[in-house]
């Protein structure tokens, strides 16, 4: 019997990002079908077997896809047919299954992608943008209390 690893989602207007949390894995195989059917299995480190199988929102283009095999995990890409965000990853309206998670730290809303880069961020961003806010951004802005105590 095989387990499910946790798998973290995230969307931008054209693709879906699953992260799949599964160290050294070994013989992994993605696939995805143009209805929106995306299979996934592998080999832990200690042998024992991952799978899972998603029937995603809406249908998606299986040849633009593209899968990352790190150490700690495996990245996919996964290209929508239509553009535009998705109110849930799966097709079915029942509660996702508890090992999918949203991945807030690739998360991007739809106002905020023109803002952003495509993920993953780039090398040369050396994280200086959005140190002074005002209120547009809807932000709250936090004083230097260091420099306000003369420090």
């Amino acid at each position: 019997m095989s387990r499910q690893p946790e798998v973290l989602w995230a969307q931008r207007s054209d693709k879906v990002y699953l992260t799949i949390s599964l160290p050294d894995a070994k013989d992994v195989s993605a696939k995805s079908e143009p209805e929106g059917f995306f299979s996934f299995s592998a080999i832990g480190a200690q042998g024992e077997s991952f799978s899972f199988n998603l029937g995603l929102y809406e249908p998606i283009i299986p040849e633009k896809g593209k899968v990352h095999i790190g150490l700690r995990n495996i990245i996919c890409s996964i290209h929508k047919e239509k553009k535009g965000w998705w109110k849930r990853l799966l097709k079915s309206e029942e509660k996702a299954a508890p090992y999918i998670k949203v991945d807030w730290n690739k998360w991007c809303d739809e106002d905020e992608e023109s803002e952003q880069s495509d993920w993953p961020a780039s090398d040369d961003d050396d994280g200086d943008e959005g140190d002074e806010s005002d209120d547009e951004d809807g932000l709250l802005y936090l004083p230097d209390l260091e420099k306000a105590r003369g420090k």
